[in-house]
């Protein structure tokens, strides 16, 4: 899918005749007509119907035929550029062919291959069983296993008056209007008295009325909304006629991490995600399983996001941008997507982020591996030394954010925590009454891209700790003693196949350490990454036992340096923690964008004139070459101070800095123990147990007993890990 809008500029003459089988249309200089699909991917197309644009010379006849049936008459001229749009309808499931021909010849063949609109379409066989949540989301009962509903049309406004939380009217089950928004009736004979108006970023002043849409598409309910007077023509893919939208898509991928087995419902009021981006004219576009703590799998959350976007281009036209937002691991799908299904997105703004699931999950593991370690241990632990153990700011992170403090995971190697509510209690696994039950585990959640072991059949885990030295910085640096150190490591232990900690390490099988690299679960850097400007941007809560930690944006840029030699396309922003103001704003909306309005306008806008330069670049170069040299003068590195002050300075992990000073980045326990800068290793390459290894001293008995330990070996960093390697493929099909 095209990054960037084309076309056609300083056309003299279009001939256009409804009626006729044979067009003439004014195009770029050419041998002959060309076409080609512009709502999606030709072999990831679904809904039975596809967009398409032709260009042909001047005075060149030309006819159209798909699947034989004559479908000239269809193509329009659109009334920006005068290029030639179709939509085509009944398309086939499976592989359908559009043909041009010109003087008798077949000038241009195209294969389109359409999709269920249920999906799925590249992420594999659909996860069984599903609940449908139609009712929760105000779509009604649904209409067929798939969980199919009625598409829905409602309209908000945003009220003059002062907002009264406790009487906000709701448009339905899936939640109330935000503080401020109050329903508005399409049908009414004139607007009421206290609709606010709003400046878009084209400059135009209108009505702030959202028109929000919400159906159904990949077993999701999905979310369109955009500024819009009912009454006032729509925009479509040949005009756009809403001065109401500003040509530019934001969609909206929400955070958390959760197992699937379920449509899901919203997160938050409706209005306070998309305000920041509404009042402006920005369209906002989602989907339930594009809200990661419905379901925590990126290739069910890319194939929705395609299939959303699909839609919206044939309904309403081609976006000049479309600009990912998202926390958490809203922040990760997006990284991820852009990694593996280059084109969906072009900018991204990940806030609070995290590099990928894969990776991410060995913290998640190591602090429930540690906390037991330490509290079986005979020998006396600080908060401190744990603390340098964990490499975290303060020990609290591991308790507090990845660790029930009970030696469990949270949650997410547990086949029966992550559960959601939905999903019937007598279905879920159960070692001795349901072995054969529904496993919410993230690895089996996306078993459809680890891959399936044969002899459990369970997913495949990367999972690996074989040779890692927990806690050898810190016995470097004398934070800990040798005896501490030792019995760390005999301590340490593994995960069974249900979660539960037993004494031996976790061994990663080989074909799990290749799916996950090879097929994109690990984010590497490669893929398109580099090809898409990020605006990374977080408020600095390290020290406050925050798991979203600002380690994870260096090691992003680590990963991207490392794949590209560069990480010119990512600009990284630090903000002081919530103020009071902003804290209650968030808990009353559990929107991050409402209680940092002002913000997210802001950085939107960056990433908006940053894409508006990319697209007016015609010098030479490559995409990446492209995105570093047009980035704007005044967006770069920066952190602020607590009294407002910014700060431009590159972001480092060793810089010497202001902002590194204010905001130091910490560390995770691989890195403690050794590991590199990107955290990518998710099983270390092995050496034999050497002396010369530690800065303190070890007494013979005591290095006998570390080779006891670690009787293959201990983890060499200098090597790159098992079966490690940089993404390349990417529009994977599973």
């Amino acid at each position: 899918m095209p990054g960037f809008r084309g076309g056609l500029i300083g056309c003299v003459i279009l001939v256009w005749v409804a009626a006729s089988a044979t067009h003439q249309a004014c195009a770029e200089p050419g041998p002959g007509p060309s076409i080609r699909v512009i709502s999606g991917r030709p072999d990831a197309v679904s809904g039975s119907d596809v967009l398409v644009q032709l260009s042909a010379p001047a005075g060149l006849s030309w006819r159209a035929q798909l699947n034989g049936r004559e479908v000239t008459a269809s193509f329009r001229p659109d009334q920006r550029s005068g290029n030639l749009i179709a939509l085509l309808e009944g398309l086939k499931l499976g592989t359908n062919t559009l043909e041009i021909k010109s003087g008798g010849v077949i000038a241009q063949r195209i294969d389109i291959v359409d999709h269920p609109l249920a999906g799925p379409v590249f992420s594999g066989a659909h996860q069984e069983p599903f609940i449908c949540q139609t009712e929760a989301t105000g779509l009604g009962a649904p209409l067929d296993a798939n969980c199919s509903a009625r598409t829905k049309v409602q309209y908000y406004y945003k009220s003059t008056e002062p907002a009264d939380i406790d009487l906000l009217p709701s448009l339905g089950p899936s939640g109330g209007l935000a503080p401020g928004f109050k329903t508005y009736d399409p049908t009414a004979v004139s607007p009421p008295g206290d609709v606010a108006q709003t400046v878009t970023s084209a400059g135009h002043t209108v009505p702030y009325i959202v028109r929000r849409e919400i159906g159904t598409v990949n077993r999701a309910v999905y979310d369109i909304q955009f500024l819009h007077q009912p009454g006032h023509p729509l925009p479509t893919p040949w005009a756009y006629l809403n001065p109401g939208w500003n040509g530019r898509l934001v969609f909206l991928i929400d955070g958390g991490c959760g197992a699937g087995y379920r449509q899901g419902t919203f997160h938050g009021a409706v209005g306070a995600a998309n305000e920041p981006f509404l009042s402006q004219g920005y369209a906002t576009a989602t989907s339930t399983l594009n809200v990661t703590g419905n379901n925590c799998n990126d290739r069910v959350s890319a194939e929705t996001l395609s299939m959303i976007k699909e839609h919206f281009i044939k309904s309403y036209g081609t976006p000049a941008h479309t600009i990912g937002w998202g926390d958490s691991g809203g922040a990760m799908i997006q990284q991820l997507t852009a990694q593996n299904y280059p084109g969906l997105l072009d900018g991204i703004i990940p806030y609070f982020s995290f590099p990928d699931e894969a990776s991410s999950l060995q913290s998640v593991a190591d602090c429930a591996l540690l906390e037991r370690a330490f509290s079986t241990s005979q020998k006396p632990w600080t908060a401190a030394q744990k603390s340098a153990v964990s490499g975290f700011a303060s020990w609290r992170t591991c308790i507090d954010g990845w660790s029930d403090g009970k030696g469990h995971v949270w949650p997410f190697l547990d086949p029966r925590q992550p559960c959601a509510p939905a999903i019937p209690r007598h279905s879920i696994y159960d070692r001795i009454s349901r072995p054969k039950g529904v496993r919410c585990d993230l690895y089996n959640n996306e078993i459809n891209i680890f891959g399936r072991n044969p002899q459990t059949g369970l997913a495949y885990r990367p999972l690996d700790n074989v040779g890692v030295q927990y806690g050898l910085l810190a016995f470097n640096h004398g934070r800990i003693d040798a005896e501490q150190f030792i019995d760390l490591n005999e301590r340490i232990g593994g995960f069974d196949d249900d979660g539960h900690i037993v004494t031996a390490r976790i061994e990663a099988e080989s074909e799990a350490l290749r799916n996950a690299y090879q097929r994109g679960l690990v984010l590497t850097g490669g893929g398109g990454l580099s090809d898409v400007p990020i605006i990374d941007w977080r408020v600095y809560d390290d020290d406050m036992a925050n798991q979203h930690d600002l380690l994870r944006s260096l090691v992003t840029r680590a990963r991207l340096i490392a794949a590209n030699g560069t990480a010119e396309n990512q600009v990284l922003l630090v903000y002081p923690r919530y103020s009071v103001f902003e804290l209650v704003t968030f808990w009353s909306t559990r929107r991050f964008e409402a209680a940092f309005p002002e913000r997210a306008r802001t950085i939107v806008r960056a990433m908006d004139r940053w894409l508006d330069a990319i697209a007016a670049d015609r010098a030479e170069g490559t995409l990446s070459a492209k995105v570093a040299r047009d980035k704007p003068a005044d967006l770069s590195d920066s952190c602020w101070t607590t009294d407002g002050e910014r700060v431009s300075e590159r972001a480092a992990y060793d810089s010497p800095g202001r902002c590194h000073q204010m905001y130091p980045p910490y560390a995770d326990p691989r890195i403690a123990a050794g590991g590199p800068l990107r955290d990518d290793v998710l099983k270390c390459t092995l050496k034999p147990v050497s002396a010369s290894d530690y800065a303190k001293p070890l007494t013979p008995e005591q290095l006998a007993r570390l080779k006891e330990i670690f009787p293959s070996g201990v983890c060499d960093y200098t090597r790159p890990g098992i079966g490690q390697e940089i993404t390349r493929v990417t529009w994977q099909h599973f």
